[in-house]
């Protein structure tokens, strides 16, 4: 089955672009290392609730490099797994891990490719199949808009021998100046590959606004999908409803 992540975010660019502004050409600067933390009142995931619709607590340490190089850890409580069935009443972390490289190019152009790995550690029930996602990715963008293309190198969120299957992420993130106000919008389309997934394709849309408080960024956003409520169920909870999210995050 489907995990639906925000740490709001086409991928797979090409390595070798004409006119690259590469950081070797700017001043060295030292590696930096930081740490975000975060608060949601519901873990949305390309659309699909990864908490039930409850709140999570989040946060992650990054590493970047003049050249472009970057690395980092994420990591969030959820509960989806233990609520369809994947495991026992342990499963109630997602630590991610990923590496890659950005760098930007004609002035107001940039790049982003990658590898992303979803780990999910749990005692599994018997027959099911481990939820840990290996995705890479590439981006695009243009000022305020980006493009992103992920792609599956094998099994995806539990949904067996779905290798293949890709999320398309359109993406525009306006700041309005001197104010601190950041307005985004989002589309998204998730699609499973494989025999029999074509019922768990789905296309998810956000629109959110964010404002810095001298270093915490206060967000709310409204989501919703149009996933077949029936295959995003559980428990009752339809995890792919329309929801609003207000968030408190803190980098340093």
């Amino acid at each position: 089955m489907f995990k639906s992540k925000l740490l709001n975010t086409l991928i797979l660019t090409a390595l070798s672009v004409p006119g690259l502004a590469l950081a070797a050409d700017a001043p060295a600067t030292p590696p930096a290392v930081t740490a975000n933390v975060g608060f949601v009142t519901n873990y949305l995931y390309r659309g699909i609730s990864q908490t039930g619709g409850k709140p999570a607590i989040q946060g992650g340490f990054d590493y970047a490099h003049a050249s472009g190089f970057y690395a980092g850890v994420w990591g969030s409580n959820i509960s989806w797994l233990f609520e369809e069935g994947y495991v026992n009443s342990s499963g109630s972390l997602e630590l991610d891990t990923y590496f890659g490289f950005k760098n930007s190019f004609a002035t107001d152009f940039s790049y982003d490719v990658g590898f992303l790995r979803y780990n999910y550690p749990g005692n599994y029930l018997a027959g099911a199949t481990k939820a840990d996602t290996n995705e890479i990715y590439g981006l695009i963008g243009w000022k305020w808009l980006t493009a992103k293309y992920s792609r599956s190198l094998g099994d995806i969120f539990g949904t067996p021998n779905a290798s293949g299957s890709s999320y398309i992420d359109l993406s525009a993130n306006y700041p309005i100046a001197d104010t601190g106000v950041t307005l985004g919008a989002h589309y998204g389309k998730q699609t499973f590959a494989g025999t029999g997934h074509s019922g768990l394709t789905y296309s998810d849309y956000k629109l959110s606004a964010s404002k810095d408080f001298s270093g915490y960024t206060v967000g709310l956003a409204y989501s919703s999908t149009n996933a077949i409520k029936a295959n995003y169920t559980y428990q009752g909870n339809d995890l792919g409803k329309g929801t609003a999210v207000l968030s408190v995050t803190h980098s340093f």
